[in-house]
């Protein structure tokens, strides 16, 4: 029984200010701790429940969150960006069940620091229906026949996956009350959820099936500004919609995590030259 866990931060227990997510801002060692607990509860909870190998992806921002040498030493690390498969890197065909942890709503819909994949990225669709981390990341995972087992995060998100992920555990360990602001449980609380959580999706594992996916693939996502759309609109068989808005058709869900990964870096590069400008 092999399970990937794919582990973010802004849906982590005691996580809702961009001071906690940022590296550099105050709260951030403390958001680095309390995302490696909750990752080492997922782990935890796969193995107890007969995982034999258990894949950890750090998912978020610069992908070197975890506090390596806290987390559960049975468990195997993929960090460090960018890499061509973003939040689901390393994930293949061999895994029997993915776990989300920590994930958040989609960019534009109300959640705790809510966004799709960057920060800088404005509306984010796909066949122009606004999506979310955890469903493209699950797309990409059915493309390699991995069906999802566990979603935890913000009440919103775990709404979205009871919808659109059949059979899966979700654990809301917080409740929305602002994009910067959180009802939360305990994070003791919260890991005895998401243990529980985790074992029952690896226990529940050979009766779950992926999420089908779409014959046509439409990725559509406003830039931050227009140069970072110029930029994108290099990258061939790219449409350029308006001043800030792209829109692309790809192949596969493989491409389209490579494509987010092309745009966001582009993204960031256009917004340093911005700042830059201004700070001059």
């Amino acid at each position: 029984m092999r399970v990937y866990i794919s582990v973010d931060m802004e849906g982590v227990a005691g996580i809702a200010t961009t001071d906690q997510t940022v590296r550099g801002g105050h709260g951030y060692p403390r958001a680095q701790e309390l995302m490696t607990g909750e990752a080492n509860a997922a782990i935890t909870g796969a193995f107890d429940a007969g995982a034999t190998t258990v894949t950890v992806s750090d998912s978020h921002g610069t992908m070197d969150n975890l506090l390596h040498e806290r987390l559960d030493e049975r468990a195997e690390l993929v960090f460090g960006t960018p890499r061509p498969h973003s939040m689901a890197q390393g994930l293949d065909e061999s895994f029997d069940v993915a776990l989300f942890v920590g994930y958040h709503a989609a960019a534009g819909e109300r959640g705790v620091l809510s966004h799709t994949y960057s920060s800088l990225f404005g509306a984010f669709k796909l066949n122009d229906a606004t999506v979310s981390e955890a469903e493209i990341n699950a797309l990409f995972a059915a493309s390699q026949g991995v069906p999802i087992g566990l979603v935890t995060g913000d009440d919103v998100i775990c709404a979205v996956a009871d919808k659109q992920f059949p059979n899966v555990a979700s654990v809301a360990v917080k409740t929305v009350e602002g994009w910067t602001a959180a009802r939360s449980m305990h994070p003791t609380a919260a890991r005895d959820a998401i243990r529980g959580g985790a074992a029952s999706a690896v226990t529940t594992a050979g009766s779950l099936r992926p999420i089908a996916v779409p014959p046509r693939l439409i990725i559509e996502l406003a830039m931050p500004v227009p140069t970072a759309a110029e930029l994108a609109a290099l990258v061939p068989g790219t449409e350029r919609v308006d001043a800030i808005t792209v829109r692309r058709e790809v192949e596969d869900p493989r491409q389209l995590l490579g494509l987010v990964t092309v745009w966001s870096n582009l993204a960031s590069s256009a917004e340093r030259g911005r700042l830059a400008l201004l700070s001059r």
